[in-house]
């Protein structure tokens, strides 16, 4: 005895909405990870790309701000790795910041677990990082798991010190 698998017109009405909501589905998904892939700044104006070159920048994402002495001017617009698995991100510049060429960008958080943020520290330099350069020194980001694991290493180390004592 033979079977064959032939939907009845209503199963097959039902397949035909499922699969149309599933692709709705599907595009609305594509069409909103698109949409937010795009960096925009808060205030207009012009920018600059300027590349900062970190070992680890655990924390730090796309669209996070850049800062100099608070104030924000500018952000993270893309996150690459290079060759040697180093992070090497783009940050855009308001075109009105001219930055030293021995500035230094680090990644910090705001406040013990707040979000993070790169901060820029102006060199005294007469030259500027032209757009396209590249910071020389950069600072990566402070894991809060590691330094917890760096203090509480102290202390047992003071611990076993006293107690030979």
């Amino acid at each position: 005895m033979q079977t064959t698998d032939v939907y009845s017109k209503e199963e097959t009405k039902y397949l035909k909405i499922g699969f149309g909501v599933a692709l709705a589905i599907l595009v609305i998904v594509g069409f909103w990870l698109f949409a937010n892939n795009r960096v925009t700044h808060l205030e207009e104006g012009n920018y600059y790309p300027v590349k900062a070159r970190f070992n680890r920048t655990d924390g730090l994402l796309v669209g996070d701000l850049v800062r100099l002495a608070g104030m924000n001017v500018g952000k993270v617009v893309d996150a690459q790795l290079d060759e040697n698995f180093k992070a090497v991100l783009t940050l855009e510049v308001k075109e009105n910041v001219q930055l030293p060429d021995d500035s230094s960008a680090s990644i910090v958080s705001s406040g013990l677990m707040g979000p993070k943020y790169i901060e820029i520290e102006p060199g005294g330099s007469f030259d500027m990082i032209a757009p396209g350069g590249e910071f020389s020194y950069t600072q990566d980001a402070m894991v809060f798991e590691e330094l917890l694991d760096r203090i509480v290493g102290i202390g047992k180390a003071n611990r076993q010190k006293n107690k030979t004592k």
